[in-house]
């Protein structure tokens, strides 16, 4: 995403500019269950300026990516490092401390029912798609590109689009990550460590979809 509209979405915003989920948070904008409506609309109902809202998340896209190399070799190299094996580690306590949480306080009206099947269901599938990213796509790129590159890379964003409704999920089962009064110890860290993973996982997919893969769809490119 590299601008801003009062047409877009909220979810589709959410799902894809890094940072813009916890400002929707901070100004009691949904982007789970309504998170189909436009930016224009969502500020209506939250009693913002459109123009505001457009303005902070347009300082957002210019804040997106800055910590990531611009060599591709070395990008790649920070992809794989910062978020691939993060997102492994991380989802390996995750979705036993989400099966706890559940287990303990599942009957708490805001007990996050459904969290931990929704987590392994997007390791799994994230799981996959690195693996492709590791072993094909990302050795096409280092070489310098291909005509395969393209078709695999249409298949990445595809699957991008699958991640992003698995983290509407979680916000959605999650409450929009708001712990309730008096949360143990267990809640907190599942939360803290979710919203982390969360916004992990959008600026990974930001940074291949809009610094990474644009360098390889049009011409084969040179690293």
């Amino acid at each position: 995403m590299t601008d801003i509209t009062l047409t877009k979405t909220v979810s589709a915003v959410a799902a894809d500019l890094p940072g813009a989920a916890e400002l929707f948070r901070s100004k009691g904008i949904n982007f789970c269950c309504g998170g189909d409506v436009t930016l224009a609309d969502a500020a209506e109902k939250a009693g913002l300026a459109p123009a505001e809202l457009v303005s902070q998340l347009e300082a957002l896209v210019a804040a997106a990516g800055r910590d990531a190399p611009e060599d591709t070799p070395a990008l790649i190299a920070h992809l794989l490092s910062r978020y691939h094996d993060t997102h492994r580690t991380e989802l390996e306590w995750l979705i036993p401390l989400a099966q706890k949480v559940e287990r303990v306080h599942g009957d708490h009206p805001d007990a996050p029912v459904g969290l931990a099947t929704t987590l392994i269901a997007l390791r799994d599938d994230l799981t996959e798609h690195m693996k492709k990213e590791e072993q094909v796509l990302f050795p096409m790129m280092q070489r310098g590109g291909s005509p395969a590159a393209v078709h695999a890379i249409a298949q990445m964003r595809h699957e991008h689009e699958d991640e992003a409704r698995h983290l509407v999920m979680i916000e959605h089962v999650t409450h929009g990550l708001a712990l309730p009064q008096g949360a143990c110890g267990s809640w907190t860290a599942l939360y803290t460590g979710v919203r982390k993973f969360a916004d992990d996982l959008v600026h990974h997919m930001h940074l291949e979809n809009a610094v990474l893969f644009p360098r390889f769809e049009a011409e084969p490119a040179s690293v």
